[in-house]
Order: C-alpha cells, then structure tokens, then sequence
C-alpha cells in the first residue's frame, strides 16, 4: 500500500507536474468559466515558473545538501572489517536487459561500476545486489541475473555474490538484504548508492539493524559552483529539481512513517 500509494503521490506533487497542473488549471479557469483574467494569470504564473524552474538551478540548491552529507566521509578499507558491500538498485533497466543481450544501465551506472570497485579493494566482503522492480502500472522483469553475470564478468568469484530481486523501494531493500543475509551482529556492511540518495538510504538500513559505512557515487553536483550554474537544457532542469524533491520528500515520508528513527540521517 505504501508503495503504490508514494508513486501516485509523488507524480502529482513533484514540481513539473504540479506546475503542470496549475497551467491547465489556470487554463480551463480561463476557457470555461467567468474568470478568465484571474484563470490567464493563474496559468501564466505558473508557465513562468515551470520555465524558471528548467532554467534555473533550484534542482542544485535542493541536492547539493544531500550529496554534501556523506561526502566527506573516508572509503571503508579492509580495517573496517566490511561482511557485505551492497549495491542498492536502480542503475539497471529490467525491462531492456530482458529483450537484449547483457546488462541495460543508466545514469546511475556509477552504483554498479564503483561497487565492483570496492569489491576489489575488500575481497572478502559479500557483493550483494538488491533491487526489483518498482513500476506500479506494468510487471517488468529484474535485472538480478544480468547483474549478476555483469559481477562474476568482472571477476568477482560466484560464491560471492549475493542477489535480492525483490525489494520495491529502500525500505525493502534493507529489510529483505537483512533477512536474505542473516548477518552475525556486529557484522558491519557498506551501502553503495547515489550521494544524493545515501542520507535516507542510511536512516533506512540503520532501522533495519544494519551497522553500516557509507560509500557514495554517481555526484549530480560538483559543489557550491553549481548553485549559481544555469541548465542549458530546460528538461534537464526540471529532471534535477524533480530528483532532489524526491529525496527530501522520501526523508520525510520515510521518518513520518517510522521507516527511520532520523529525519536528515548524518555520519
């Protein structure tokens, strides 16, 4: 339930859509109704702000903060004693690595590319991969088995590898790697995932038992440079603020809900 009923919220607040919305409102205010000024100004305000919002970096200003959390923490190294490196999903496309040959990736490649990374640097640590699919109008396949082949590819043994194909969301992502490993306690795990994601993504796996390092990737932003730095592109704008709401949403739904004992989790 709180699955299906996140995606759908989600689609109607995040900014484009809202705005969006707002447009035809404002719009049918105009067209079918006695407020025809009232109605254009509606919708011309919030035409001028869906503009503003592609152009201007608002979306920088929202991520900077969440990728600036965990940022400066150091790598986990073989003192830390690490039992599993997981990988948290959404790199991978089910759905094109089903119909093609191999692994489908996208912008957040970095998950799985600097996870095998680490998996290098700590040879005994479990590599786990956890995600299924999330689409809430179609069943589309998981990637767990390209995944897993792309691992052992890069000559990570077999015995190591670990796959959870599953899990929906953050929240089952930790519960579902937590039951699937039944880790001794103790025993401490690094979470690979996209800086701007890892401050929920800690607060979640924190709640679930997990003792747990941080290793951040796949940065959107460079710095403070970036909070001054227009987009070129006006959907790329409206991508990046849509992302960032996402996250500060998800934090707050996910404390709310008692997915985490931390609004903002911290090192």
């Amino acid at each position: 339930m709180f699955h299906a009923l996140s995606k759908v919220v989600f689609f109607v607040i995040q900014p484009s859509s809202l705005m969006a919305i707002v447009v035809v409102v404002g719009l049918v205010l105009a067209m079918w109704t006695r407020h025809t000024r009232r109605g254009l100004r509606i919708a011309a305000g919030a035409f001028a702000l869906l503009i503003g919002a592609g152009l201007l970096p608002l979306g920088n200003v929202l991520l900077l903060p969440l990728e600036s959390r965990f940022a400066l923490v150091p790598a986990p190294g073989p003192d830390d004693r690490i039992a599993a490196i997981i990988l948290l999903g959404g790199f991978e496309d089910g759905w094109v690595s089903s119909g093609r040959s191999g692994l489908a990736v996208n912008e957040s490649a970095e998950r799985l590319t600097e996870g095998v990374r680490l998996a290098k640097r700590l040879p005994l640590a479990r590599v786990v991969f956890t995600g299924g699919s999330g689409s809430l109008l179609t069943t589309e396949p998981n990637a767990t088995g390209p995944v897993g082949q792309f691992l052992e590819d890069m000559g990570i043994a077999p015995g190591r590898i670990v796959l959870e194909g599953r899990s929906r969301n953050t929240f089952e992502n930790a519960v579902f790697t937590r039951d699937l490993l039944q880790l001794s306690p103790g025993a401490r795990v690094a979470i690979v995932t996209s800086a701007y994601h890892m401050p929920r993504a800690m607060g979640v796996f924190r709640k679930a038992g997990f003792d747990v390092v941080a290793y951040p990737v796949d940065y959107r932003t460079r710095g403070v440079e970036d909070l001054t730095r227009t987009f070129e592109r006006f959907p790329a704008g409206l991508e990046r603020l849509d992302l960032a709401a996402k996250e500060w949403i998800g934090l707050v739904a996910y404390w709310v809900t008692g997915r985490t004992n931390e609004l903002y989790p911290a090192p």
